[in-house]
């Protein structure tokens, strides 16, 4: 992909870096429909059980949606790809998938690159990290998932005020909000402790993170956590004992 540059940095561990540092990692349409196909590959590819996702350089997690290209693009307007994938921005805001995506945020992730942090399972920032949805100021709103998930983790009032005020977050506030597992000894050490953190999740059974996963998502997604509950195990309990790892322990 012109868009992404995929490596593998430990066993079963995919690192997706976007590569557009010099437009602030900002992405296009055609970069959100590549990433998409990228996640559904991952997802289904035995080999792989964790993605981390990262932006190329020390500035630029992703500054969002790339609007000057947008504009100026007119294949793109007429060919109507001008639309998000299923998955969100990305393909990651609004994904559900299977399997869990760390994002390692090395800089700025505003608008669409914020919106992409709070659908990732785990969240690892740099001390340089800052986060935002300045959509309003241009007026628009965050419409790939944002809004409705930085309420959930974070409560009305911070939610409004992040959204409404285009306050920025340094990586301790979203921390302090719990909008941030972690923050990164330094930028350098960055991608090392986010894989670190991914291979943690490999070593475990695959199958069983996988159900696990499922559980914690049906909770956040339902209102009745006795309902998440019993849609965990219709869907994933049967499998999950029948399945080879679960004889291996």
């Amino acid at each position: 992909s012109q868009y992404y540059i995929l490596t593998y940095p430990a066993p079963h561990v995919l690192l997706v870096t976007i590569n557009r540092e010099k437009n602030r990692n900002a992405l296009n349409y055609a970069a959100h429909w590549d990433a998409e196909a990228i996640f559904r590959w991952f997802d289904n590819e035995p080999s792989l059980l964790v993605a981390v996702v990262t932006g190329k350089g020390s500035k630029s997690f992703c500054a969002g949606q790339g609007l000057i290209e947008q504009n100026n693009n007119v294949a793109e307007r007429k060919s109507g790809t001008l639309s998000h994938p299923p998955g969100g921005f990305m393909g990651l805001s609004r994904r559900r998938g299977k399997k869990p995506v760390i994002a390692a945020v090395n800089g700025y992730a505003l608008g669409g690159g914020f919106e992409i942090c709070l659908n990732c399972d785990i969240i690892v920032a740099s001390p340089k990290a800052t986060f935002g949805l300045p959509e309003a100021q241009v007026g628009l709103y965050a419409a790939a998932g944002g809004l409705s998930r930085i309420t959930r983790i974070a409560g009305l009032q911070i939610a409004s005020e992040i959204a409404m005020t285009n306050r920025r977050l340094t990586a301790a506030e979203a921390q302090q909000y719990l909008l941030v597992n972690k923050i990164s000894k330094s930028p350098e050490t960055l991608i090392d402790e986010a894989v670190e953190m991914a291979t943690k999740i490999a070593n475990l059974s695959p199958d069983a993170i996988i159900a696990t996963r499922h559980g914690i998502r049906e909770a956040w997604e339902t209102g009745s956590v006795e309902q998440a509950t019993i849609r965990t195990q219709q869907d994933c309990l049967e499998k999950l004992v029948g399945g080879k790892n679960f004889a291996i322990g």
